[in-house]
């Protein structure tokens, strides 16, 4: 089958065409974005890319058109298409029918953390000989891909809620049809699509009532908008985690910032220690131990497989270090994600002692639902832990100094990645943390900030 894959350069879709290109279709596809990364990854596996949306394309007369939610009407070359009554669906439904079934699909879904707890899961069911397959919205660490078939039955899946495409606005998820669901945590967000928590709240339900009953649905004990959606009705067994409550199923003795014992019903089961802080990654470390069990592997392996984990391209990632200052690269963009990086970055410095530098965040309200200023008022407390914030106005309409005015002396507020490159960098001295947080690239300011700093270093201030 040759497939023409619209949106071709965004992390799901760019996924899906070198899946399908491993299962041996032919691809290509266009996109208003071609460039490195994806592009890249995209080329190596030999899947031609097209600039833009030219009606041209039509040439090509693919098989199917397979269309990214990134498309919407108006576009010249899918209103080409519709007009031509050509075949066309959607990522996540050709996914579904041409990749999944079959498999023993875990759909990792929740507000935060799906990255995350997709990686860990993947490394963890990997280690124990499974050769799972993933599809993941991020580079995992000791994969180098985002995708890949994989040659044995379990198939991880990134779960998103939002919506498929501009003719299916129902949420990604619904169509992967998991035997196991694990439900990580549930608030709002995605503004744009969504008007309040309880129409996400349907849709969870959307991909609870997909779940066999001979499956598994793994739940967070600490989330009321899950237990909402549990209570509307579950024909799968559920298995909870908490790492704050030992009532949970699977739950946590919390030893240090990066050391815990895994507990099953009250009875220790393994101990993790590894690079990652917080008790939102002991939270996913918890969900992924859950969901290995059901899938076979002994607690005690899942446990020193997480030892190992190399870690997720853009959560909490070095980026590097020149006089004793590291920047971190961090996806946080939601006010509970903004909360919880930050307070891990907290412990894992408090945890290594004196002399201590200073936590400093530097943020880009770049999501749809921040540039909206729809959760303005929960900004404040999320930075509770940062002794400094800089925040990027560039391109936000609401008002930043009011909604941020509560943190004082510790807000600064810059109009271009270049001012805050040079507030940073003038400000910044050893032991310090610089923990960039957007869902974007933020203009590169990771590197640039590491020019600055050398250039600094080398000019002996």
């Amino acid at each position: 089958m040759h497939i023409h894959i619209l949106g071709i350069c965004g992390t799901f879709m760019g996924g899906v065409a070198q899946l399908a290109k491993a299962l041996g279709h032919t691809v290509t596809g266009c996109d208003t974005n071609v460039y490195p990364p994806m592009s890249t990854q995209l080329e190596q596996a030999g899947i031609g890319l097209t600039e833009g949306w030219g009606v041209e394309q039509l040439d090509l007369k693919p098989d199917l058109w397979v269309v990214g939610n990134v498309v919407s009407r108006g576009n010249p070359l899918m209103e080409a298409i519709l007009n031509a009554g050509l075949p066309y669906t959607s990522g996540p439904q050709w996914i579904g029918e041409h990749v999944l079934r079959g498999r023993q699909v875990v759909a990792v879904a929740g507000t935060h953390g799906k990255t995350s707890t997709s990686s860990m899961l993947a490394w963890v069911l990997d280690k124990a000989g499974l050769q799972p397959g993933f599809l993941i919205g991020g580079v995992p660490g000791g994969f180098g891909v985002s995708a890949r078939v994989g040659e044995g039955l379990p198939f991880v899946i990134e779960a998103d809620e939002y919506d498929t495409a501009f003719f299916d606005k129902r949420s990604k998820f619904v169509h992967y049809r998991p035997v196991v669901a694990l439900l990580n945590n549930l608030e709002f967000d995605h503004a744009d699509i969504f008007p309040d928590l309880a129409a996400i709240e349907t849709q969870f339900h959307h991909l609870v009532r997909t779940v066999p009953s001979k499956g598994r649905v793994v739940a967070s004990l600490d989330s009321p908008a899950l237990e909402r959606v549990i209570k509307k009705g579950c024909w799968t067994p559920v298995s909870h985690f908490s790492a704050e409550s030992q009532q949970a199923d699977w739950s946590a003795s919390i030893l240090g910032a990066s050391d815990f014992d895994v507990l099953h019903h009250g009875k220790t089961v393994g101990r993790v220690s590894w690079s990652a802080s917080g008790l939102h990654n002991v939270n996913n470390a918890l969900a992924v131990i859950a969901v290995a069990h059901y899938c076979g592997v002994l607690p005690a392996d899942a446990c020193k497989a997480l030892c190992e984990f190399p870690g997720v391209k853009r959560r909490m990632e070095l980026r590097g270090e020149i006089d004793g200052i590291r920047v971190y690269d961090d996806f946080a963009h939601h006010p509970t994600a903004i909360d919880t990086t930050l307070r891990g970055a907290r412990a894992a410095m408090n945890e290594q002692g004196a002399p201590q530098g200073r936590l400093i965040a530097l943020f880009e309200p770049r999501s749809n639902t921040m540039k909206m200023g729809t959760l303005r008022a929960a900004l404040p407390d999320s930075f509770a832990a940062a002794d400094a914030v800089f925040c990027l106005t560039e391109g936000i309409t609401w008002d930043v100094a009011d909604a941020l005015a509560p943190l004082g002396e510790r807000l600064h507020l810059v109009g271009s990645v270049a001012e805050l490159v040079d507030q940073v960098a003038a400000q910044s001295t050893t032991g310090d943390w610089l923990v960039a947080m957007s869902n974007g690239a933020f203009g590169g300011v990771h590197q640039q900030l590491l020019q600055a700093l050398t250039e600094r270093k080398g000019a002996g201030h």
